[in-house]
């Protein structure tokens, strides 16, 4: 079978990516081992994440160093056996979190981060699935005054600097607006609402919906391995469940799993995984937020979903195929149920998936150096979920010749060349 365009990857990065170069006229085959959505997108905190105006940086305070050292807090751990082999991205991390590259990466990302809702919306309408994501946009929790305080600072300057709709909240004011927290109330010093995000239902269910509206759209949704691509001298080629399609142009958007595959042809990629838990508790009436809400000072979200209350972690640093290592999980449940009554978990195990993260902060977008027709659209990191449509906007765009919406050159993945 014959395309003009291959998309690996079926997660809300892929499937957006297809649904773009789709709309411009392109025949497009989407291939995954797996059904669409059932890898990293199934378990994000469902932020589309309008307000994440700078990227989550590596942190700069020797204080926090030490901490996150001592390998005891909640919201980033580490396996000291993959430390020696995680330190050279680390160390590149950590230098592009000063502040001059980092405000450069800030920058890059902007155009992408303003476009998010509208390019989720304009899916979501073709798709019927509006009634999966909701206004009213998400609260960080603070548990200190000093942290309070030091967020209601920050807050108001993005109001400021960037117009983002944004509400300081004393403890008061937070237990009115949510008061499934009123038994944790003298834990809490205050939260600061950031207004202008939607959040998803059921991540699963959007990407599943955007799915089936690229198939009703005439695209093919085929089961296949990313790892048997080649280049067969007029274009790409991938061996599928429905035998071998080839393509002029490729796309390689297989989140933790691409720097592995565009190694091969010549791009070594310093990503790093970060392993992520989540899971469901069964809430009692009255015990469930209206909105996500973020422990700041244990790191980690409470998102309100059609499968019950979702608490995802923060961060993992561990060998991709390592055993899962439920501490992380433990010590946020601890913590969550100092703040609300939570119930008992819905799945006998939780879930844990990986997140694509680049040094820069990041994602590649764009043509791979020396590989004619080879694209790249991963490591969106946390971000994977808001930024895939605005992300496959700007690689359709490219692919096509337009005139890009915003500019691709920090993305470009001759960075890594």
């Amino acid at each position: 079978m014959g395309f003009d365009c291959l998309v690996l990857g079926g997660g809300i990065v892929g499937v957006s990516a297809a649904l773009h170069l789709q709309a411009r006229g392109r025949t497009i085959a989407l291939i995954d081992r797996a059904q669409p959505g059932t890898g990293t997108s199934y378990g994000n905190a469902g932020l589309i994440e309008r307000s994440s105006v700078v990227p989550y940086a590596f942190p700069r305070k020797l204080s926090a160093l030490f901490a996150y050292g001592l390998n005891r807090r909640s919201d980033v751990r580490y396996d000291p056996k993959f430390l020696a082999r995680i330190a050279p991205f680390l160390l590149r991390y950590w230098r592009a979190s000063a502040p001059a590259p980092l405000e450069a990466s800030a920058a890059a990302l902007l155009p992408l981060i303003e476009a998010s809702i509208a390019e989720h919306q304009a899916l979501s309408a073709q798709a019927g699935a509006e009634g999966l994501m909701r206004p009213g946009g998400w609260i960080s929790l603070y548990k200190s005054e000093k942290g309070f305080a030091a967020a209601a600072r920050e807050g108001e300057g993005f109001r400021t600097s960037h117009g983002l709709s944004v509400d300081i909240l004393d403890r008061a004011a937070f237990l009115a607006l949510e008061p499934a927290f009123v038994s944790g109330a003298e834990r809490i010093a205050g939260a600061v609402h950031w207004r202008d995000p939607l959040t998803v239902e059921d991540p699963l269910a959007l990407t599943t919906a955007y799915a089936a509206l690229f198939r009703d759209k005439g695209g093919r949704i085929l089961t296949g391995q990313a790892e048997s691509l080649r280049a067969d001298g007029t274009g790409w080629g991938v061996e599928t469940g429905e035998g071998p399609v080839t393509a002029r142009e490729a796309v390689i958007a297989l989140g933790p799993q691409s720097a592995a595959l565009v190694s091969r042809f010549g791009l070594s990629v310093p990503m790093a995984v970060k392993r992520g838990y989540h899971r469901h508790y069964a809430q009692a009436e009255g015990a469930l937020p209206g909105r996500p809400v973020v422990d700041e000072d244990a790191g980690y979200v409470l998102a309100p979903m059609r499968q019950g209350l979702r608490l995802t972690t923060g961060i993992e640093f561990a060998a991709a195929d390592s055993p899962a290592n439920p501490a992380q999980l433990q010590a946020c449940e601890a913590a969550a149920r100092g703040l609300l009554p939570l119930g008992a978990p819905v799945e006998a195990a939780p879930w844990m998936g990986l997140r694509p993260c680049l040094p820069d902060m990041k994602p590649l977008i764009g043509p791979v150096p020396g590989q004619p027709g080879l694209w790249c659209d991963f490591g969106h990191a946390h971000h994977g979920l808001t930024l895939g449509p605005a992300s496959g906007r700007l690689l359709a765009e490219l692919i096509t010749g337009e005139t890009p919406f915003a500019d691709p050159a920090p993305f470009a993945p001759a960075r890594f060349a």
